[in-house]
């Protein structure tokens, strides 16, 4: 009985894993290996090197990206606020609304302190 669960093949709803190991004899990779980690491709080290250099880089650019578009297109969500216009659909609890009223109809006029 080929594919049976107890002779040693593998069964065809498993998955395969083919894998292969890394030559440690190879010259070029035990040169890479013996350099250790945090180098790039061109053999200088990560830190301090390029990280140094690049950070500030990408500091100064994402501020210098943010300013521009500030000045250039500033955000006017809605329209600008009036501190004497009350807006209709805002109402308050119902325990309030004879008070509520009353401040409507008040003029809108600064009783310097008055109230």
């Amino acid at each position: 009985m080929s594919g049976s669960s107890g002779d040693g093949s593998i069964h065809k709803n498993s998955p395969i894993l083919i894998t292969k190991k890394p030559d440690l004899n190879d010259p070029v990779l035990r040169a890479k290996l013996a350099k250790g980690m945090g180098h790039n491709y061109y053999g200088e080290p990560a830190w301090p090197n390029d990280l140094l250099y690049i950070f500030p880089v990408v500091i100064l650019g994402t501020i210098a990206c943010n300013v521009g578009l500030a000045v250039l297109e500033p955000s006017m969500i809605g329209e600008p606020a009036d501190p004497f216009a009350t807006p209709l659909e805002i109402l308050p609890e119902w325990y309030f609304f004879p008070v509520f009223q009353i401040l409507r109809t008040v003029p809108n006029n600064s009783y310097n302190g008055f109230f």
